[in-house]
């Protein structure tokens, strides 16, 4: 039997009240069903996702394993699968049907890529859905070139499929990101192969009570933030680690500023668990202008200072008053559109496991 064109990974732990769903998505996928196969890898479910799974017989490929995160899952099944092309699916995310299909054509027409990402649909259940408005489309070698690589999003696990020859060169994912690993490798993708963004809405990333980084309403429990930040102090030693050994350093100025997005959302992690002094809010605010000038209009430049200085004023609680100020006079400080690349209203990578 010849190998697939295509392995679906999808990753799940105790998902089992999504699962179906996820796996149905794939199964009605716009695409021949002899060129790709569906690898299901359990990390040590104590629900019914075993049970659930029985129905689809060998439709599906299913494989359990001792509980070890994301990262883990990610590696036994990036070991196990057999398709040229690895696309990553979260058990409790969907895929539109004509998914498979678009990103195949994309990589036939771009044979160099390494990765092909896409839009995502927030998405509650039911049939209401919202746009992710911070996808930004960054195609090309991205390291080259400084705007596309402060630009470049972090995006979620069901939107990436990698062609295996890029993907090689950056596994194994350090199995101590129990969460994050999609991160990790979108991460470093870029410096071993060009990528393409196709801006076409292909998955549905479901918000839950459970997401690391969305929530129904409210804020996060606070297990919630010192878990991410554990898991995000890791995520950025070993890419800086895998930069180190690959050769790059780490003190070229379009380097530290691609990093210093880690940076930026540990602080603001941080914030949510005790309050900054005006002093310390200001140091945050006041490095974006510095690093991301280069992509602000003159009036986001000018009013991210004014933002930084306003924090030392009116502080943490109150800088909120600032942004109603401006609110009501969107005319002098329009935000251009450019505004949600970002890192303090950019959409991390949502890791979830």
């Amino acid at each position: 039997m010849s190998a697939p064109l295509v392995t679906v990974l999808i990753d799940t732990y105790n998902y089992g009240r999504y699962i179906e769903e996820a796996v149905e998505s794939v199964l009605a996928q716009d695409f021949p069903r002899e060129e790709r196969e569906i690898l299901v890898v359990d990390d040590g479910s104590t629900d019914d996702t075993a049970e659930r799974l029985k129905k689809y017989g060998d439709a599906i490929r299913y494989i359990r394993k001792p509980n070890g995160g994301q990262a883990s899952a990610f590696n036994f099944g990036f070991a196990e699968g057999r398709g040229d092309i690895i696309a990553t699916l979260d058990a409790d995310d969907l895929w539109l049907p004509e998914k498979l299909r678009r990103v195949c054509e994309t990589f036939e027409k771009n044979p160099e890529a390494g990765m092909v990402y896409h839009r995502a649909h927030m998405w509650r259940g039911g049939e209401e859905v919202q746009v992710d408005s911070h996808f930004a489309e960054v195609s090309g070698r991205v390291p080259e070139n400084r705007v596309s690589l402060l630009c470049y999003p972090m995006v979620a696990t069901s939107c990436l499929a990698f062609r295996r020859g890029a993907l090689d060169k950056v596994l194994p994912v350090p199995e101590a990101l129990r969460t994050q690993a999609d991160a990790y490798l979108m991460a470093l993708i870029i410096f071993v192969a060009p990528v393409t963004a196709l801006p076409e809405f292909l998955a549905k990333y479901r918000i839950h009570d459970t997401n690391l980084f969305h929530m129904r309403e409210g804020k996060p429990a606070r297990e919630r933030i010192e878990h991410r930040m554990a898991m995000r102090a890791v995520l950025s030693a070993e890419i800086r680690a895998w930069l180190v050994r690959n050769g790059r350093d780490l003190a070229s100025p379009d380097l530290k500023a691609y990093l210093k997005q880690w940076t930026k959302a540990q602080e603001l992690d941080s914030f949510a668990l005790r309050k900054p002094s005006r002093w310390n809010y200001f140091r945050h605010l006041i490095e974006y202008p510095r690093i991301y000038g280069s992509l602000m209009s003159p009036r986001h430049h000018l009013y991210s200072y004014i933002r930084a200085f306003g924090a030392l004023l009116l502080g943490y609680d109150r800088l909120y008053l600032l942004e109603d100020f401006r609110k009501g006079y969107k005319g002098i400080f329009n935000r251009p559109a450019r505004e949600s690349v970002f890192p303090e209203g950019k959409k991390e990578a949502a890791a979830k496991n």
